[in-house]
């Protein structure tokens, strides 16, 4: 079968990114699949980080690929889609994640599915984590044009059906990313970051944005004694001023270990080895790519419950759910975890379990038997 993906890959970076390297892939091992990818994502006065690409230090695989999509450029949608529908593929793949990119991908994939190609679109969100006025038409656009859809946890396949309720998908969880590395000892991994040993350690990883409630998680650890550490590893999208308030307020606040910047590959294993547990306090949430590094780590997880973080990591037993989204809430969860040895170790067991199940292999498998049924 001949496989098109339309999607980022490299040289961009972050999580979606490196997802479309996995995915071109694993499916590359039995079909023939091309890389159809932006040339530009973001004008750069949009684009809240330091930059979108790799970079010298960065450890990405490099995915060849055929650049043309310009999201703030027409003329370019016009030269992508009939780039691909030259190309002749059997099955056209994209990814969505917010609203920008409805104009672009949707004008490409209503075209192609005209031309009776049929789309396949993955969705990360439907509904943004910070939601705009023009996000529902603009995603009312996009779905037109997919023959189907692939959700990662059911709350994006509610927000689906509130937005499309004909619309025919299936949940497919988030496979976990592979390419990161083994664990390294914790004691070796503490020292490289400047943390003491001995001491619980708490990590919050990612890109920091409002609704990942970093605010709250520092508010939660300010109540915490002095044998917690709490280590904030990734880059701030806009400014760190409301968060440095905050920890300039908590008293013996150099237990607080700050790594303000974008952690590349080749680092995320000292993270996530150096730590016990780590917290997702979000305040909104679909599926989290930051859970399936902490399944490859064997880290469990403290979350809210909020999109599909009570479905994918306290149903399964990775983790605990704390029912609000408030600092009370999430105090009393890590003290919970740290209070209760046999916690850590259930958690840490279901976590091997579902290694098993969310491989690449199975992810590709069910997206193309979804694909030949549609």
């Amino acid at each position: 079968m001949k496989i098109a993906i339309l999607s980022c890959f490299y040289p961009y970076r972050g999580g979606i990114s490196q997802f479309n390297a996995c995915l071109s892939g694993e499916l590359g091992k039995n079909h023939t699949v091309r890389a159809f990818n932006f040339r530009r994502q973001y004008p750069e006065f949009l684009f809240p980080g330091k930059t979108q690409y790799v970079t010298d230090d960065d450890n990405a695989v490099p995915v060849e690929s055929t650049s043309l999509l310009d999201t703030a450029n027409p003329f370019s949608y016009v030269t992508t889609y009939r780039a691909i529908r030259e190309w002749g593929p059997d099955l056209v793949i994209t990814r969505y994640w917010m609203s920008w990119f409805a104009p672009s991908l949707g004008f490409v994939t209503r075209r192609l599915r005209r031309d009776g190609c049929k789309v396949i679109s993955i969705l990360d969100n439907v509904i943004p984590h910070e939601p705009r006025p023009f996000d529902t038409p603009l995603t009312k656009y996009f779905l037109k044009g997919s023959d189907g859809f692939v959700t990662m946890c059911r709350a994006v396949a509610d927000d689906l059906r509130r937005l499309a309720p004909d619309a025919e998908y299936t949940v497919i969880p988030h496979p976990l990313y592979e390419h990161f590395g083994d664990r390294i000892p914790k004691e070796e991994a503490r020292k490289r970051l400047g943390v003491e040993t001995g001491c619980h350690t708490i990590l919050f990883f990612g890109l920091i944005r409002e609704y990942k409630g970093l605010d709250i998680l520092l508010e939660a650890f300010s109540g915490l004694p002095d044998s917690y550490r709490l280590i904030i590893a990734g880059e701030p999208y806009g400014s760190f001023d409301r968060y440095r308030e905050i920890i300039g307020r908590i008293p013996d606040n150099g237990r607080i270990h700050l790594f303000l910047r974008y952690i590349n590959d080749a680092e995320v294993s000292t993270f996530f080895s150096a730590s016990d547990v780590v917290v997702l306090p979000y305040r909104s949430a679909t599926q989290s790519g930051i859970s399936s590094i902490s399944y490859h780590f064997e880290v469990p997880m403290i979350v809210t419950d909020t999109g599909g973080l009570r479905e994918t990591i306290g149903d399964r037993g990775t983790g605990l759910v704390a029912d609000e989204c408030t600092p009370e809430a999430i105090r009393s969860c890590i003290e919970e975890y740290f209070g209760d040895p046999s916690i850590q170790d259930a958690c840490t067991g279901n976590i091997k379990k579902e290694k098993e199940r969310l491989s690449w292999r199975e992810f590709c498998r069910k997206l193309l038997e979804f694909a030949d049924k549609i």
